[in-house]
């Protein structure tokens, strides 16, 4: 675990996460800010390690590159001691690593459908770019109640402590209506996304990218 680990990611963004999980893990780390939505930024550097300049993206202190959120927090909850990230029982570090697939598969990859309709359909209207963003939506809150009645532990999703599930949920309800949905229809797992948001080991990274 020597060395730094290079962060590109940008403000309000999926490196949230990361950024949350490098600081609980008490891992030396430079934040680089990059975003294929901000021309300023150091985009070119990002290309040169994600061809996709896609964020978040991680450099590994040996140079080797780590892309996709859940890939990355699976990759240092196994780095990391045993019960901070994952839960060091197999059979509940299987669960936690079904969740993060679950978020990533079913939660994340409709942001950008969402954010650019227009690469799912072939209409060029904005009626139809609003029909896609609205059925999108839709699916997503449903998904994340399905995701609700699964995983939704108490006081945390990993148990006692906030873990690497906690963080990626924290993250990725926070977009398209999410939460707004959640507190309305899983008030109990929006509560619960509220603790992760506030421990004191967390609110400050969160409080780098939200002032919520």
């Amino acid at each position: 675990m020597a060395g730094e680990y290079v962060l590109f990611g940008a403000k309000g963004s999926g490196s949230a996460a990361i950024e949350a999980a490098l600081t609980l893990g008490k891992l030396p780390h430079r934040l680089v800010n990059a975003a294929s939505w901000l021309p300023d930024s150091a985009l070119e550097e990002l290309r040169a390690v994600n061809p996709l300049q896609q964020i978040p993206t991680l450099v590994l202190p040996e140079g080797s590159v780590l892309t996709e959120s859940a890939a990355i927090l699976i990759h240092l909850g196994l780095v990391l001691p045993p019960g901070l990230l994952l839960p060091a029982d197999p059979v509940q570090r299987a669960q936690m690593v079904r969740g993060l697939v679950y978020i990533a598969a079913n939660c994340y990859s409709a942001i950008s459908i969402i954010d650019y309709p227009e690469r799912w359909t072939d209409q060029s209207d904005e009626a139809a770019r609003e029909a896609v963003r609205a059925g999108t939506r839709k699916r997503l809150h449903r998904h994340w109640e399905i995701f609700a009645d699964t995983f939704g532990r108490r006081p945390f999703l990993g148990g006692s402590a906030p873990g690497a599930l906690d963080l990626l949920a924290s993250v990725v309800s926070r977009w398209s209506g999410t939460r707004k949905h959640l507190a309305e229809h899983r008030p109990d797992f929006f509560g619960v996304l509220q603790r992760v948001d506030r421990h004191p080991d967390l609110a400050p990274a969160f409080g780098r990218h939200w002032t919520d």
